[in-house]
């Protein structure tokens, strides 16, 4: 009787903690990916993919960016530490630092080392920048470190900023078509990672090279397969299918997959083996697998948003998508694992395209930016002071101006007239302003959200709507606009209502939500505002 009662006893708690936490958390990243894919392309979606997270999950409509920068790394460590760039400290993929006075890339770590496969500059990275907690790391600490925590991604970015500080092993693709770490997560690989590098698995999509995946007549959502608005793939003659993948890797490496739905789906591969051999989510210890598919964003960057090559990214995607929650509903089980969906950042229109279409904006690269604020600055002032010039920031020689005895803030007021004069220049900020930011003011509230006194520059630049810094060809991202903040925003599985919601929400409302949904602390940088409708539970 009483051995009875003491069973009885040990499965109505291991239950209660079973309902208190999912036994799997899944966060899947769609680098580059605008909410308006979803519409645009939904008639050409499987009922299994997209549309399935859409109809028995709640999605956001309306979910945005809140910070400028608009980039990879600062999205990616935005959604898992529930808080922007001024606080997490990831201001841009690269920086010139102020305080290194150098440039530095955002996961850049010179005491560790590669594991694996990979050059030496590969897998010198780990999440030492980061300078809040993630999400991920709050799991760690709330199981003791006994819930697994492992993150991947084509990106070395987006495999280490939303594994944590504490993640058993982030794994990023190199050229050499092997999975990679570094010595931060360990000194070897998992035996499972290098029975998986050692099948050369990304040999099977290049050898089959990349056609359409359905009939031409499917991609009426997008321009013709030449058109003047994309880049060209690897050298190709021109930007039309079918794209011989063989002959592009024997011409560079393996990182050729990566601009093809087929890092996507090597990536989904990954995934899974690392579920089986991790054992995630086999017990009522939650773990933790970060996801995020690159390809999406190589493809969208060179090729551009109306590409019928973006479509069938998407398209291809989609059933990748299929695949992966099958093999959860098998493996973890359905109703055990909590699947959240979104974006590191959207994309803007291409800027030709759009040009030809009687819309007056235009491209300014880069360089063109920096060479008009290098000659404005020796036609009056007689020298060079600009230090350096990226991410909109401009920073200036301070010890020159010590030299020449000028006034830093007669300095800053006439390169901000300069700017403003400019035709792509909306609005031009000082530190001092943003610093000051009062919060009415709406573009100053997205630079101020991203701006890192020890790190930003003298002068942040908003340039207006449509006009972008970058080629004419393919498009970027960067910048306080709906075009480049819409994303979309999908909860699904245990304990999620079925719905969707129109009202503005913050990307920085996913961690936090997750924290008081799994009843786990909060990010140690978060706001802690959190999506209400997520923690609603489940009608039964």
């Amino acid at each position: 009787m009483k051995k009875s009662i003491l069973l009885l006893t040990l499965f109505v708690i291991t239950n209660l903690s079973a309902q208190q936490r999912p036994k799997l958390v899944v966060g899947i990243v769609v680098d580059q990916m605008k909410m308006e894919y979803l519409y645009r392309f939904s008639d050409d979606f499987s009922p299994n993919g997209f549309k399935k997270l859409m109809s028995n999950g709640y999605v956001f409509q309306n979910m945005h960016y809140n910070y400028m920068p608009t980039y990879t790394a600062p999205g990616h460590a935005s959604i898992y530490t529930g808080t922007t760039p001024a606080t997490h400290g990831i201001v841009g993929n690269e920086w010139f630092s102020r305080t290194l006075g150098k440039e530095m890339y955002c996961t850049d770590d010179a005491d560790v080392k590669t594991v694996g496969d990979g050059t030496a500059d590969e897998g010198a990275m780990s999440p030492k920048n980061l300078q809040s907690t993630t999400i991920t790391d709050e799991v760690r600490m709330a199981t003791n470190f006994n819930g697994k925590v492992i993150g991947m991604s084509l990106k070395d970015r987006g495999a280490i900023l939303p594994a944590g500080h504490f993640a058993n092993w982030a794994f990023w693709y190199s050229k050499t078509g092997s999975f990679i770490s570094s010595t931060f997560y360990g000194e070897k690989l998992p035996e499972w990672v290098s029975e998986f590098n050692n099948e050369k698995n990304y040999l099977k999509y290049i050898n089959k090279g990349w056609d359409l995946y359905k009939p031409a007549s499917v991609y009426n959502e997008s321009l013709p397969d030449n058109n003047p608005y994309e880049g060209k793939l690897y050298g190709s003659a021109a930007p039309v299918f079918p794209y011989d993948l063989k002959s592009m890797y024997e011409k560079n490496d393996a990182g050729v997959i990566r601009a093809t739905p087929y890092g996507n789906d090597l990536l989904a591969e990954f995934a899974k083996r690392a579920i089986e051999k991790e054992e995630l989510g086999k017990d009522n210890i939650t773990d933790f697998l970060t996801v995020s598919f690159s390809s999406t964003d190589y493809v969208g960057h060179l090729l551009g948003p109306r590409s019928m090559e973006l479509q069938d990214t998407y398209l291809r995607l989609d059933q990748t998508i299929a695949d992966f929650l099958a093999y959860l509903d098998k493996t973890v089980g359905k109703g055990n694992y909590l699947l959240f969906l979104t974006a590191d950042h959207a994309g803007a229109e291409n800027v030709i395209y759009l040009k030809d279409r009687k819309y007056n904006v235009d491209n300014y690269p880069s360089k063109q930016v920096k060479k008009s604020l290098q000659d404005f600055s020796t036609k009056t002032f007689g020298v060079d002071l600009i230090l350096n010039y990226s991410n909109f920031n401009v920073f200036f020689n301070r010890q020159i101006i010590k030299d020449k005895r000028l006034e830093l803030a007669k300095v800053k007021q006439a390169f901000k007239e300069f700017l403003i004069s400019q035709p792509q220049v909306k609005k031009v900020y000082t530190e001092e302003e943003i610093l000051a930011n009062g919060g009415n003011d709406y573009s100053l509230n997205f630079v101020a959200k991203g701006y890192d006194v020890t790190q930003n520059g003298d002068l942040v630049i908003v340039d207006k709507p449509g006009d972008i810094e970058y080629s004419t060809t393919g498009t970027s991202h960067g910048t306080i606009y709906s075009y480049d903040t819409h994303v979309p925003a999908i909860f699904y599985g245990w304990h999620i209502k079925k719905g969707e919601s129109y009202d503005k929400k913050a990307i920085t409302e996913i961690a936090p939500t997750i924290a008081q949904k799994i009843k786990v602390t909060f990010p140690n940088g978060t706001e802690a505002k959190v999506l209400q409708e997520v923690l609603d539970e489940k009608k039964k």
